[in-house]
């Protein structure tokens, strides 16, 4: 038996957009905490305490914002699971049942945008990371440690994406244990850099501030996961509990950000030239306070982290830009998606600039639609009494229809809505979001509401309530199909 797991472990998988057959649904909810809790124990955790004191915000306030969008955002995740488990297909053919067969091609291409732009980010900062370390231990760390490390990231990423889930799960497994481990090591080694004085000092920011750290961390954790959230909750007997999926997604998704960001918040706090140097090199520079010794073992986590986020990612990608209508195998489009994510870290690494703006701003755009996607999935999958017809979500006159107006257009509105109340002053060319904060008395003058991010919140609520007031009748009707 051990055999053919291994085997099947290093074999392609078949399995695209198709429903899950009933031979092959297996394994327990309690087994969605490994690829949860290995896709979020990356370092990169730590470096979000310097993005939420950004905000203007104490310690303490940080800690709240945190811990209420870190688990908030990971339940969405476990909500959206459900559906996996129920229609065993992926969450981008499961969403035909509220968008339409052909109208889920928008929030497809969202996903795809989403988890693409995810996994080029994860690619950057592992390059980064491995350059800076080799350069303080005196082995390069120029151009040609810059090549090497994004050839072996990119393998690896790449590898993982093609071949599929059971070696994604049986991969995540191993991050997770060897992450974790070197994780508590290094908070152990740097643990006397902590300044409590200094950390207890930093001055209480607004109520608006507070929400827009909240946002953030909410669209830098689990928001950015929503669309995928099923993907790996599909293969699980339509007989498991659902609390269980619900509650072992949110807890393997939760776990490690709540402490990486409690601990980055101590170490952000207790240094501005810390919190300074993580704008530009956000991993490599939380190597800076470590002995030579570690330096190995700290690129080796730092990598091995960054490459669990992106082997979820990636899968889902090709997933989704299968769903939005590519004529090819998941395989196939795990790779397309690969050389995308590998060319856009070779503009950012060799020919870019300082990215982190823009990597918020990336965040902040694409959580808007997602955000209202996710609510309209929500109000959806909460009003369906029965599973899905599974032939209907590849039939367009089928039950689930071409194109479902409602759905789509709520989206649309909802992330114009979104997009007129946030800010990106920090990416130049997203300037033209927050049109509406000043008409609605909400601008920079008005209480620095402008930097709430209160677009995500609406966004989310609008597509919830919309779908959930008008498109239950539709389910109704689905469901009374024989």
């Amino acid at each position: 038996m051990s055999e053919q797991v291994e085997s099947r472990s290093f074999g392609v998988e078949s399995n695209g957009l198709n429903v899950i057959a009933d031979a092959d649904r297996k394994g327990r909810p309690g087994q969605l905490f490994w690829p949860w809790f290995g896709a979020n124990v990356s370092v990169l955790g730590l470096s979000y305490g310097a993005f939420a004191l950004g905000f203007g915000i104490s310690f303490w306030q940080a800690v709240v914002a945190g811990a209420v969008g870190i688990v908030f955002s990971f339940l969405l995740c476990g909500l959206i699971s459900l559906a996996g488990k129920r229609g065993s297909a992926p969450t981008m053919v499961l969403s035909r049942a509220a968008f339409g067969v052909r109208g889920n091609k928008l929030p497809s291409l969202v996903s795809w945008l989403l988890t693409v732009g995810w996994e080029t980010v994860l690619t950057i900062l592992a390059t980064l990371a491995t350059a800076t370390v080799f350069e303080r231990l005196g082995w390069g760390g120029g151009t040609v440690t810059k090549v090497v490390a994004l050839l072996v990231v990119g393998v690896l990423i790449v590898v993982c994406g093609v071949l599929g889930f059971d070696l994604i799960m049986r991969a995540q497994t191993i991050i997770t244990v060897v992450t974790g481990v070197l994780t508590v090591v290094y908070i152990a080694l740097v643990a006397d850099k902590i300044h409590w004085s200094a950390v207890s000092a930093l001055p209480s920011g607004s109520t608006q501030q507070v929400i827009g750290a909240l946002v953030f961390l909410m669209t830098g954790f689990g928001l950015g996961w929503v669309n995928a959230a099923a993907d790996y909750s599909r293969y699980l007997p339509r007989s498991s509990s659902s609390k269980s999926v619900v509650g072992w997604t949110t807890f393997g998704g939760s776990v490690a950000p709540l402490v990486l960001l409690f601990f980055g918040l101590l170490l952000a706090g207790s240094s501005e030239d810390l919190s300074k140097a993580i704008s530009a090199d956000p991993i490599g520079a939380l190597a800076a306070a470590l002995p030579t010794w570690f330096l190995v073992p700290f690129v080796i986590v730092a990598v091995l982290g960054l490459v669990g986020g992106a082997v979820l990612d990636i899968y889902s990608s090709g997933l989704a830009l299968l769903s939005i209508g590519l004529p090819a195998p998941r395989w196939a489009a795990a790779l397309i998606d690969g050389v995308v994510m590998i060319a856009g870290t070779i503009y950012v690494v060799f020919f870019g600039d300082e990215f982190l703006g823009e990597f918020q701003g990336f965040l902040i755009t694409l959580g808007v639609p997602i955000a209202a996607w996710c609510g309209i999935m929500l109000a959806d999958l909460s009003t369906r009494r029965r599973d899905y017809a599974e032939r209907d979500l590849y039939d367009p006159i089928g039950r689930y229809g071409d194109i479902r107006w409602l759905p789509v257009l709520t989206m649309l509105v909802a992330t114009g809505i979104g997009w007129g109340l946030v800010t990106n002053t920090l990416a130049s060319w997203l300037t033209w979001q927050g049109y509406l904060l000043s008409p609605f008395g909400l601008g920079a003058k008005d209480g620095d509401w402008a930097y709430a991010n209160l677009g995500v919140l609406v966004a989310l609520a609008l597509g919830f309530l919309v779908q959930l007031l008008a498109g239950a009748r539709s389910v109704r009707r689905q469901e009374a199909v024989a």
